[in-house]
Formats: structure tokens, C-alpha cells, sequence
């Protein structure tokens, strides 16, 4: 059964989608589009998932709640 990741999408002052798997250190990607960055991020984390611990933690992993919030400084 495929496991429910958080992702954040931000796209940055260039024009570029940039994405990060907040639940593993390092895990962000870019891309053009949208798709491409989704893409991409899905590339990333199978790099990510090689590593046994991560692995482990997957496994374990369940989000007991998601939110989102932007603070102005």
C-alpha cells in the first residue's frame, strides 16, 4: 500500500516549482512545471528510500495531522 507524503510546493522568484519531503533531511527538488517538479521529487525520494533507515521510518511513518500556515514578518 502506497504511504501519504507531505509535500511543500513553493515556486520561487524565478519561475521554478520547488518541492521538499519535509519527513527526510534533503529531500527537495525543482522543476520548470509543476509536473516536472512532482516528477522530479518522486525521483528523489526513491534515492531517499535506498538508504535501510529510511526505509525503517517509512514504514512507521503515519501523520497524525497536516497543516499549513504562512506567518508575515
Amino acid at each position: 500500500m502506497a504511504k501519504q507524503l507531505p509535500i511543500i510546493v513553493e515556486k520561487d522568484e524565478n519561475g521554478y516549482y520547488v518541492i521538499e519531503c519535509p519527513i527526510f533531511d534533503g529531500c527537495y527538488s525543482q522543476g520548470k512545471t509543476l509536473d516536472e517538479a512532482l516528477n522530479n521529487i518522486k525521483k528523489v525520494i526513491a534515492l531517499v528510500l535506498e538508504d535501510k533507515i529510511n526505509q525503517s521510518f517509512l514504514r512507521s511513518y503515519q501523520s497524525k495531522e497536516l497543516s499549513f500556515h504562512t506567518l508575515a514578518v
